[in-house]
């Protein structure tokens, strides 16, 4: 349904980023661009340091063996098994298969990864990343733009004002230098980068290459494919790319419209309707369903419409379908026909400076020969199973052949994508892994900030019927939170939807200063499997924000008692 399938620009891309420094005949050394995971890093500082002699122990010779094991795992990228060239071969660069090779490499595989555009794929040159430097000026400008905010605080601000050229670089040079850091990380952790186009050939086999040059094969035990997303463009929508266009032009910022509309509601076109309010434009939004932002919670979502639509230059037209968008050309501007959504009798007729086309993704599977391994896509998706293993047109596994990302519909998450990925990894390495997907949060980037995890509150009911257990909600208000009223940010509301009998978290949503940190301790709550009988122990820092979900799982009531021995320590 156009307006109802969206994907997250929110999402963060998972950070690697910890620098390790080398020790050098004793000298620190780090080398410019280069990052390493968390544990990377560790392993190469502990490691080096004994081979540099710092850090002596009695058990030096038993360190020094291990650490010659850690560092052929990280820095020299393992080594192959008899009769491939690899044991990893990934097909695409972007935050899954990036996540997917470092992780490769910490467990001893030779990697290798094919990238035919640019390493970082859709999230870090035409996603996340940028929307993310967009969404800071925006937030900046929207709190300039509030006299009534500022005063409150005693503060008052004569003028303000941007410069888009200047805002448009920060987006851009931010997306540089996070595909330099991946690019680095790759490199220096030996992952070999095979630039082309990847195609599965046969079990175990792929080709690569460039368009005009002979394409080159690669062996490797196993396979893994993740090559992503496009903008989902509607038929009747023609795309001009200047005045008509999907989102991977819009992070270009090439101009503000004085009037734009925005055809979907989902997070992509929350988080711009934000930018371009900001920016001093007028948005309106075209919904097919009912009502906006039909992917939130509905509470949350009428929250959100009278925190960040209703005060804003922002109107809308929902249960409607953009039957036919033309881009302006010659003298005209943007035309756009709107039909009912149900009946698709003619509605309206708007005429715009621009339209962003903001009605989701769709996998990107062209090419990949998927049909060599009698594999068949379903609406366009590549069925896997809960390994992410491929399944084929008979229903079967496909052997060394894994499909993670916004193509295997499970989520379109990029932070979803590197989990699967690392997943993947940790079955190819024979301890089968299976993602509590679940537990992914996702976030909406607006001021403020919109977050969940798990289901909603109708979907949470929907299960309870079919399955027989109670639902309760408990909510709790940032106006009861000290640190946002010394920010001056009471807007705002957490909702915990929860089982009464046994604590199950189902899902947290959060609309507030901040949400989209907040969120990290119910997900990770739920991927641990800790009830809120449990949780409600542990101590937040005061005032601090993290007290609102302090007070949301207080507030639930539980019947079932605490889930661990009464003389086992609480580790928090």
């Amino acid at each position: 349904m156009q307006g109802s399938i969206s994907l997250s620009f929110s999402t963060p891309a998972i950070s690697r980023s910890d620098p390790a420094r080398f020790l050098v005949a004793g000298v620190g050394v780090t080398p410019e661009g280069v990052s390493f995971s968390r544990l990377q890093g560790q392993a190469l500082r502990f490691c080096v340091r004994k081979f540099a002699g710092v850090g002596r122990s009695p058990h030096l010779v038993s360190s020094r063996k291990l650490c010659k094991k850690t560092l052929a795992a990280v820095t020299d990228n393992g080594s192959t098994g008899k009769g491939f060239d690899y044991d990893l071969v990934i097909i695409g660069a972007g935050v899954g298969g990036h996540g997917a090779a470092l992780h490769a490499v910490e467990k001893g595989l030779k990697t290798a990864i094919i990238e035919g555009d640019v390493i970082g794929g859709t999230c870090v040159n035409r996603g996340c990343v940028p929307s993310k430097a967009l969404l800071a000026v925006s937030g900046r400008m929207h709190e300039l733009q509030s006299e009534d905010h500022l005063k409150s605080m005693g503060l008052q601000v004569l003028n303000h004002s941007y410069d888009r050229q200047g805002v448009a670089d920060h987006a851009n040079n931010l997306a540089s230098k996070i595909r330099s850091n991946l690019t680095n990380s790759l490199k220096a952790l030996g992952v070999d980068i095979l630039t082309g186009v990847g195609t599965i050939v046969g079990t175990q086999k792929v080709k690569y290459g460039k368009v005009g040059t002979v394409d080159k094969e690669v062996t490797a035990k196993d396979i893994l494919i993740a090559t992503g997303s496009v903008p989902f463009v509607p038929n009747g929508i023609e795309v001009d790319g200047k005045t008509v266009f999907t989102s991977d032009q819009a992070l270009k910022l090439e101009w503000v419209p004085e009037w734009i509309a925005i055809v979907g509601s989902g997070y992509i076109g929350l988080e711009f309707s934000d930018v371009y309010t900001a920016l001093g434009s007028e948005v309106t939004f075209v919904e097919a369903l009912d009502q906006l932002m039909p992917g939130f919670d509905p509470e949350i979502g009428k929250l959100a419409q009278r925190i960040l639509i209703n005060p804003r230059k922002i109107d809308f037209h929902t249960g409607v379908f953009a039957k036919k968008i033309t881009p302006a050309r010659e003298g005209k501007p943007v035309q756009i026909e709107l039909i009912d959504a149900k009946t698709k009798e003619p509605k309206d007729m708007l005429e715009v400076d621009a339209a962003l086309i903001a009605t989701g993704r769709a996998p990107f599977t062209k090419g990949l020969g998927l049909e060599s391994v009698n594999v068949t896509t379903q609406r366009g998706f590549v069925p896997v199973d809960e390994r992410m293993q491929v399944i084929d047109t008979n229903g079967n596994p496909v052997p060394h052949l894994y499909y993670i990302g916004d193509a295997n519909g499970k989520m379109m998450l990029a932070h979803a994508a590197s989990a699967q990925g690392i997943s993947v990894i940790e079955t190819i390495c024979g301890k089968v892994h299976v993602l509590n997907h679940l537990s992914i949060p996702a976030a909406c980037f607006t001021h403020p900030e919109i977050s969940m995890v798990g289901l909603t509150e109708p979907q949470a009911r929907e299960k309870a019927e079919k399955e027989g257990f109670e639902v309760f909600v408990a909510k709790t208000s940032f106006k009861a939170n000290t640190k946002a009223l010394a920010e001056n940010e009471g807007e705002g509301l957490a909702k915990l939807i929860y089982r009464p009998d046994n604590g199950e978290i189902l899902g947290v949503h959060i609309l507030g200063l901040h949400a989209a940190d907040l969120i990290h301790e119910a997900s990770n709550a739920i991927a641990m499997g800790t009830r809120i009988q449990d949780i409600k122990f542990a101590v937040h820092a005061h005032p601090t924000l993290s007290e609102v979900l302090d007070e949301l799982f207080k507030a639930a009531k539980v019947t079932a008692g605490i889930s661990r021995s009464v003389d086992e320590p609480v580790a928090v």
